[in-house]
């Protein structure tokens, strides 16, 4: 399959399925779908985030050589909303190694913290967070405060992750 053809030519769940179905659980067409995601062209780039997100849902296991890139890509200033949605989407779905956290949970702090962030950025990073919490109990105080600041401006989907968060 040649991906940049297939994301090109037709966006759908379908065609994004087929894409996650092909790929499997072999890391070098993953790596292919994943040297596409971090630089090809913008609408190639925006494309393959979604069946992106969905291997790492599938097989957690992909994503491990790859988050340095990553984490680069979603601090990257005035990035797509796609790009940062499929990536904070997917970092739900996989262990995050130790030397990593740090950058992620700041990158989620900020984008929590900001209303402007796009509604499933906040609350896909409100469940980065959450799952953080098991190793940093010491975050969810800030949560909180950050979650009933927001609260009356939050989207359903924020609310909705933000109700799970503070039930537990």
């Amino acid at each position: 399959m040649d991906l940049e053809k297939t994301l090109l030519k037709r966006y759908s769940k379908e065609q994004c399925d087929a894409i996650v179905a092909y790929i499997g659980d072999d890391p070098g067409k993953f790596g292919r779908l994943m040297n596409l995601f971090l630089s090809g062209d913008a609408l190639v780039r925006q494309r393959a985030g979604w069946p992106l997100s969905y291997c790492i849902q599938r097989c957690p296991d992909l994503a491990r050589p790859y988050f340095d890139q990553l984490l680069k890509m979603l601090n990257t200033p005035n990035i797509h909303p796609a790009i940062s949605r499929n990536i904070t989407r997917l970092f739900q779905y996989t262990p995050i190694p130790k030397r990593f956290q740090g950058r992620l949970m700041d990158a989620c702090f900020g984008f929590i913290s900001d209303p402007r962030s796009p509604i499933a950025v906040r609350a896909f990073s409100l469940g980065i967070l959450e799952k953080m919490t098991q190793d940093y109990p010491e975050i969810l105080p800030e949560i909180q405060l950050i979650i009933e600041e927001h609260w009356d401006e939050a989207s359903a989907a924020f609310r909705s992750r933000a109700k799970k968060i503070m039930a537990r």
